[in-house]
């Protein structure tokens, strides 16, 4: 009688397990350590063998692009939730809120893509995979006339930068200033009664390098 062959194992569902355990133990140990933690230490976090981490990673450039692509993936899915919205108004304040808070949560990861060899590569895909819909929540709220004039989609990713400075000064002590904060750049935004801006928007290649300035100054 012959022996029923055992069932195969499930590689696929194991793999993809094993990937997710070892970006969020990259997520982890690059947000406490910065970028000098070991494709080892990653992988003992992970509670895998360093050969399972070298199989889903050729290195740790690769994993912190795969961090970058899961970020700006969850970034993206703020922005189709807010253009679900049907107020325009409360499309860009929810897009402002969420996509804050996610940033808050990992502000460690943050400052590591935006302080990488790579941050130029993270910077330009991030925004074309984002622009257009922030582009369309700003066309929205100018259309139905609740946005300030002169408002551009650039301003709505330096009030985003502002807000996440805000979140980085938070505590135990004081965790809801981005609560605080939030209402008082949402009014500078709005158009009910405002007087004209007195300079102009950032264009895409100026706050590319705004940005770059600044996360030069916090590595320094």
């Amino acid at each position: 009688m012959r022996t029923k062959p055992a069932p195969e194992r499930p590689l696929r569902r194991d793999a993809e397990e094993n990937r997710s355990r070892l970006l969020e133990a990259a997520r982890e140990l690059f947000a406490e350590a910065g970028f000098e933690v070991t494709m080892d230490e990653i992988a003992a976090r992970a509670g895998v063998g360093v050969g399972t981490a070298y199989r889903r990673f050729a290195n740790k450039d690769e994993l912190l692009g795969a961090l970058f692509e899961e970020r700006v993936g969850e970034l993206v899915e703020v922005v189709e939730r807010a253009l679900l919205i049907e107020d325009p108004w409360e499309a860009i304040a929810t897009f402002l809120r969420e996509s804050v808070e996610l940033q808050a949560c990992d502000r460690g990861l943050k400052e590591l893509l935006l302080s990488s060899p790579q941050s130029r590569e993270f910077v330009g895909a991030a925004r074309a995979r984002l622009k257009p819909g922030i582009d369309e929540l700003v066309r929205r709220a100018a259309a139905a006339g609740e946005l300030r004039p002169g408002i551009e989609a650039t301003d709505l990713v330096m009030v985003q930068m502002m807000l996440g400075a805000v979140t980085d000064l938070a505590d135990e002590e004081v965790p809801d200033l981005l609560h605080r904060f939030l209402p008082l750049l949402l009014e500078g935004l709005r158009n009910e009664g405002a007087a004209p801006l007195p300079a102009r928007a950032l264009t895409v290649e100026e706050l590319d390098a705004a940005m770059e300035r600044g996360h030069g100054r916090c590595r320094g």
